[in-house]
């Protein structure tokens, strides 16, 4: 393995009841980049995330991260190993402050059963890391807001801070502008920038112009194949690319 690659699969393989969803996708991504995953619906690009981070079995194949084989890890031990994943979904707590969201990534981070029992100024002793996270993805007045009453932009800049909470050496991003507004997604977008001066970014994402600006390599999958690979400017004017999309690789 290259020493700039920090995540490789080899011959990645999902097969669900003779469907092929993943097949065979041999993927490279170069530490210290942001790599983005495209193709159009059902490329299998959310199911070969669910295979890095093991949430699904591959069916055969290798993933490696930093040199060292995780196929068959377990998915909290591959997070502790620094690789982790947010969700199309958001997955905060709603009904909890951006404060205490932040505050109890931080303790998953520890390795320690969650401290709810504990004192509150035991809590607050995590209080300065919180609030360095909540400034980093611009949520700076909103630490008294339940979670659930944040703008849809807001609420996915607070995953990514529950996420840099784990202090990862690479991010795995599942559409993290989707569903925004423009202004959301420019800010999104910025902080993605942000966020990756001195980590590994991985994202999947459907907006092309997002892809364009952020990503410094991007893997093309279609029917669960690599189908092409390359800067933004050589994928997109890649004629089986331009396929796959019916035109909207140039939009």
């Amino acid at each position: 393995m290259a020493g700039d690659t920090i995540l490789e699969t080899r011959g990645l393989t999902k097969e669900f009841k003779g469907f092929v969803a993943v097949k065979d996708v041999n993927l490279a991504v170069e530490r210290g980049t942001i790599h983005a995953l495209i193709g159009p619906n059902g490329a299998g690009k959310t199911t070969c995330f669910n295979l890095l981070t093991h949430f699904l079995t591959p069916t055969r194949g290798q993933i490696h991260f930093k040199g060292r084989e995780i196929t068959g890890s377990r998915p909290a031990d591959i997070a502790r190993m620094g690789l982790v994943r947010s969700f199309q979904i958001s997955a905060v707590f709603p009904k909890l402050k951006v404060l205490e969201n932040v505050r109890i990534a931080l303790q998953r981070h520890r390795g320690h059963s969650f401290d709810f029992w504990r004192p509150e100024r035991v809590l607050d002793a995590l209080n300065a890391r919180a609030d360095a996270l909540i400034e980093a993805v611009g949520l700076v007045g909103f630490e008294a807001t339940a979670a659930g009453e944040l703008p849809y932009g807001r609420k996915r800049a607070l995953e990514i801070a529950t996420t840099l909470a784990l202090e990862p050496e690479m991010m795995l991003l599942d559409e993290p502008t989707a569903g925004m507004t423009h202004e959301d997604v420019e800010r999104i977008s910025a902080l993605i920038k942000r966020v990756a001066a001195d980590r590994t970014v991985l994202m999947v994402e459907h907006n092309l112009s997002v892809v364009a600006t952020l990503s410094d390599r991007i893997t093309v999958l279609a029917r669960g194949e690599v189908l092409a690979e390359g800067h933004y400017d050589e994928v997109s004017r890649h004629p089986a690319v331009v396929e796959a999309y019916l035109g909207t690789a140039h939009a």
